[in-house]
């Protein structure tokens, strides 16, 4: 049973819409940012806790309050009665490990997202979940992992960099799923910059430890494939602005996201070639590496069969052997020996078996 499975054991017979964390982070407190903006100030605070309802209380304001870290059950179900959040789309935030995925609640959207986490040397890729909810004039957001995904766009918030702080809520989500599919292109990158190094060693020094890196790239690959091409789907859907919620001038901002994400797919799709095809290469090279071994096993045994019966004939016990009693005798057999040796040598060079 996969990982994934196991988590999802721990639900069976209970009802619909109920609330139990099914991921692995248990031990990573939860981190609760609410930012409050409109084109002219900003305020943003952290807190434990949600201790009341925080509803933007200003039309041209927009709320956006990102929780990272989600084991804990008791803030999702407060902030569930603040925005009127369906228990059904509580417990998929809770459910670790959702496909990429958009649906509409008409008075909200909520979106799936998979973002990809930075790996280490050696170690497999992974993706970690990021759920959204928008609605008029608020975005609420939930990482299931530890670190400050949405940095870079809270730093563009407390500056005024660019439009987003004069746009509503629909362009703050555009550039949080913006941020997440540029993430797939740094790890792509290094993806690249990696199979070009075990390129030449599956070509140069295939060995067993060549080939589990390969294994490893091919199910990163798998990885990936699997959070792009629904991801694919849900970008599609926002750029057709079928809610209301999506106002019209960002057509053209999610269609831009989508070319990203083909661009993203086409990517994955040729370094699964690639990888391939250095799986086939591997097994090339191992077997001419072996051939080239029984090559000159074959040689050495090859030449030791006519001096293995020379000797083995001398060495048969008969009295009245002709050369036994001969004075140069044993000369005469090492003689034999090193010019069978020499002429079988230079016959294989000559046929450039060796």
């Amino acid at each position: 049973m996969s990982r994934s499975s196991r988590r999802m054991a721990r639900k069976v017979g209970m009802p619909p819409g109920s609330l139990v964390y099914t991921g692995d982070k248990e031990h990573l407190p939860a981190k609760i940012t609410i930012t409050r903006y409109n084109g002219d100030t900003i305020v943003e605070r952290q807190v434990d806790a949600f201790a009341e309802c925080q509803l933007a209380g200003d039309p041209g304001e927009v709320t956006w309050i990102n929780v990272t870290g989600i084991s804990k059950v008791t803030d999702l179900e407060q902030v569930g009665e603040c925005f009127k959040i369906h228990p059904l789309v509580l417990e998929d935030i809770l459910e670790v490990g959702q496909r990429p995925k958009v649906e509409d609640y008409d008075e909200y959207l909520y979106i799936v997202l998979n973002a990809i986490q930075p790996a280490a040397e050696g170690e497999e890729l992974a993706a970690e979940e990021v759920s959204l909810v928008l609605g008029p004039n608020y975005l609420l957001s939930f990482y299931t992992g530890g670190d400050d995904l949405f940095a870079p766009i809270r730093e563009r918030l407390l500056q005024a960099k660019g439009r987003i702080r004069k746009l509503g809520a629909d362009y703050l989500a555009y550039s949080l799923i913006d941020l997440v599919v540029d993430n797939y292109f740094v790890e792509l990158e290094k993806f690249g910059d990696q199979m070009e190094f075990l390129e030449d060693q599956v070509v140069a020094n295939p060995s067993p430890r060549t080939l589990r890196d390969v294994h490893q790239f091919k199910n990163d690959m798998i990885m990936l494939r699997k959070s792009l091409w629904p991801l694919r789907e849900v970008i599609a859907r926002l750029e057709r602005r079928e809610s209301p919620l999506i106002s019209d001038n960002l057509g053209k901002y999610f269609r831009d996201v989508y070319d990203h994400t083909i661009i993203a797919i086409d990517t994955v799709e040729t370094y699964r070639d690639i990888l391939s095809g250095m799986l086939d290469i591997y097994l090339s090279s191992m077997s001419n590496r072996l051939n080239s071994i029984m090559k000159v096993l074959t040689i050495i045994a090859t030449i030791f069969m006519p001096l293995t019966f020379i000797t083995s004939l001398y060495g048969m016990n008969f009295k009245h052997m002709p050369e036994l009693q001969w004075e140069y005798g044993y000369f005469m057999v090492l003689g034999m020996v090193v010019v069978i040796a020499v002429s079988m040598l230079e016959y294989f060079r000559r046929k450039n078996w060796i």
